[in-house]
């Protein structure tokens, strides 16, 4: 079992940026894909950005393509999403994830092991 904890959430201001972190125990998630999603009231979970187990291949949503980037640090068992150019629809609580088997579907059932999420709310 592994256990995942996000942080680096808060208030910003459209235009700025945030980075987010998520911590792994529990065992070495080295040979798993991770995956960052969010959610806002009202709505279905939706993918965000992926990496895959060696970190040298990455997936984005197109509404973040070219704004987020994603990255691992497999040695200190992190994962990170760099969030620059935030708009006021970036405004959810973001989770991550472990990949499974089919992780590169990106779909939410793809995905175990989340995080509780931490909050992101972008003012205009």
């Amino acid at each position: 079992q592994v256990q995942l904890v996000e942080s680096g959430g808060g208030l910003v201001q459209a235009g700025g940026s945030l980075r987010l972190s998520c911590a792994a125990s529990g065992r070495t998630f080295s040979t798993d894909a991770m995956g960052w999603f969010r959610q806002s009231p009202g709505k279905e979970r939706e993918f965000v950005a992926a990496i895959n187990w060696s970190g040298d291949s990455t997936c984005y949503a197109d509404s973040v393509k070219g704004r987020f980037t994603i990255s691992r640090d497999n040695a200190k068992n992190t994962v990170n999403l760099q969030m620059n150019s935030l708009k006021p629809e970036d405004t959810a609580v973001y989770y991550c994830a472990v990949g499974g088997r089919h992780w590169y579907l990106l779909g939410v059932d793809m995905f175990g092991s989340w995080g509780q999420g931490t909050q992101v709310t972008v003012s205009s």
